[in-house]
């Protein structure tokens, strides 16, 4: 067997300026992102899924089953659709009741399984769940484009490709739940399956069975077929708030690997010295579909639609750069990096998703390395110098900041006693502050430095005297050898904007059209223009980056 020779690669970009929250917030998904793995796991070892159970009445309430097979094994979606009434819907957390209900199950459920899921899953966090059932998730609808596609379709007539765009979903998700959640499936007892190995893998195959879930459900209320490129365009909504927010913080090194495997993508494509036809012919469609979904992605939030007429004015700007003539050129992929440069953080961080797009070849096998199989490193520093030493290279951002200022030190994050969910309270306004998550890493790292004695010490001497800096020495053990692992911001300061760091994830995840409705929750759409069941056997509609819808 030949060793591995890994391909060319430019120098990856400085952690000092990749992980700072105002780029984390401008992040778009890539072909790397979390669904784009799926769909091509699912089109090369799955097969489509397979009503096993449909229960519906006319007016589509009742128990769905899909059942499809991912590299040989079996899961099933169950799905529960129940009437809602309209003052029970919600987005928030704490809602109660839902349109639907879901659980990804490992296996095919038999009847009496079904009654079980069909009796815990529509009370969520109140039911109980069991190994076998390894996702939980809910949603509502979006009332409006479903009434429009019932009432479009019962005339004869498909809905108004402008109304299905501006929403995006037939139905919205406000929870989807895994790892041990309520009872159901540790991720140990499955993440070393094929097919699951990478993070979030088994939320995403849920997602994208709700998906198609929706179309069915709509295309049986309505009692008439959707057109196909219509059906496409529909995702899956999702409303996620700070809930989402630590877990960046709290898993170091897995986001280390994920902003790692970008990061090296980006670095390979830099390095290739001469571009094939096929490349620049991916590359220019790719940059005029990009343009497009720009025009068709409107919100209500003032700041952020500036900022995407920001990037409409900015975006054509390249255009010079991915003419035939300057693609022809040898490296021409660092020329065009090197022009993203001089733009805003936004078009070149939807510049690094263009140039990922044609690589397939060169970055997919990357996605290998979106876990964290290892943990944090063991190993520890020689003595408090080595400690220093590391604390000015990794954390020089940190240290600086006066965290006695009330500016600096104004908010405190903390879990709510009834939902066990994370928030965010001000610090002197609010009380709690004593109950605060250990999320605020920079002053950590600011008490370790000003605490470090002049002469050198052994740490465990150290540690012994100062137990509280137990968690600031980890984290610096751990950015020693994860760069990548650390937002670089001080997650306390009053001007902290958590929705920077929902957009990263949620881009890490697939989503797009990102919608904030303020700094602490934002609305997305998962999973539009994706395959449907019958696409997955068709090459050509893996590529759904971007996507866009005709007659909008």
């Amino acid at each position: 067997m030949k060793d591995f020779v890994a391909p060319p690669a430019a120098e990856l970009r400085a952690p000092c300026d990749v992980m700072q929250l105002r780029r984390l917030g401008a992040m778009f998904p890539t072909r790397l992102s979390f669904l784009r793995v799926l769909t091509r796991a699912l089109a090369q070892h799955g097969t489509p899924p397979q009503r096993h159970l449909w229960q519906m009445d006319t007016d589509g309430h009742g128990r769905a089953v899909y059942t499809l097979e991912l590299f040989g094994r079996p899961y099933a979606l169950v799905a529960l659709s129940q009437d809602l009434a309209p003052e029970a819907r919600s987005d928030r957390v704490i809602a109660t009741a839902w349109d639907a209900a879901f659980v990804l199950y490992d296996g095919v459920p038999s009847t009496a399984e079904i009654d079980r899921i069909a009796a815990a899953a529509p009370l969520q966090e109140a039911g109980r769940f069991t190994e076998k059932d390894l996702v939980l998730s809910r949603a509502n609808k979006s009332v409006r484009l479903w009434s429009h596609c019932v009432e479009r379709l019962r005339s004869g007539a498909q809905p108004d490709p402008a109304f299905v765009n501006d929403v995006g979903y037939l139905m919205r998700t406000t929870a989807v739940y895994g790892n041990g959640k309520f009872g159901i499936a540790d991720r140990a007892l499955y993440a070393g399956r094929a097919g699951f190995e990478m993070s979030f893998m088994a939320e995403m195959l849920t997602v994208w069975l709700i998906r198609h879930f929706t179309h069915d459900l709509l295309e049986h209320v309505a009692g008439a077929g959707l057109e196909p490129d219509l059906k496409r365009h529909l995702g899956i909504g999702n409303a996620t708030g700070l809930g989402m927010a630590p877990f960046l913080v709290t898993h170091p090194v897995l986001l280390n690997n994920w902003m790692m495997v970008r990061e090296t993508a980006l670095a390979r494509v830099r390095a290739v010295p001469h571009l094939t036809v096929e490349h620049i012919a991916s590359l220019q469609a790719h940059y005029e579909r990009a343009g497009a979904h720009l025009e068709q992605w409107n919100v209500a939030d003032v700041g952020a639609q500036a900022a995407i007429h920001a990037l409409r004015k900015d975006w054509p700007g390249l255009s010079s750069h991915l003419a035939d003539a300057a693609l022809q050129a040898p490296y021409a992929m660092e020329a065009l990096w090197q022009a993203g440069q001089r733009l805003s953080i936004e078009t070149q961080e939807l510049l690094l998703a263009l140039m990922l797009e044609p690589f397939g070849d060169l970055v997919d096998g990357l996605a290998e390395c979106l876990t964290d199989p290892f943990g944090a490193p063991n190993e520890t520093f020689e003595d408090t110098d080595a400690l220093r030493a590391a604390l000015a290279t990794q954390f020089d951002w940190a240290l600086g900041i006066d965290y006695d200022d009330k500016t600096a030190s104004a908010q405190f994050w903390y879990v709510s006693e009834e939902k066990r969910e994370p928030r965010l309270g001000q610090r002197y306004q609010e009380p709690g502050a004593e109950l605060e998550s250990p999320l605020d890493i920079g002053r950590r790292i600011a008490a370790l430095a000003r605490d470090l004695p002049d002469d050198p010490e052994p740490l465990a001497a150290f540690l012994t005297r100062h137990p509280e800096h137990l968690l600031a020495v980890e984290r610096v053990q751990i950015a020693r050898a994860h760069p990548y692992s650390e937002v670089r911001g001080n997650l306390i300061d009053a001007n902290c904007r958590p929705i920077d760091m929902l957009r990263s994830k949620l881009s890490l995840f697939g989503a797009a059209k990102f919608d904030p409705k303020s700094d602490l929750w934002t609305r997305v759409t998962l999973a539009q223009g994706a395959p449907l069941a019958e696409d997955l056997g068709e090459p050509t509609k893996q590529s759904w980056w971007c996507t866009v819808l005709a007659g909008c």
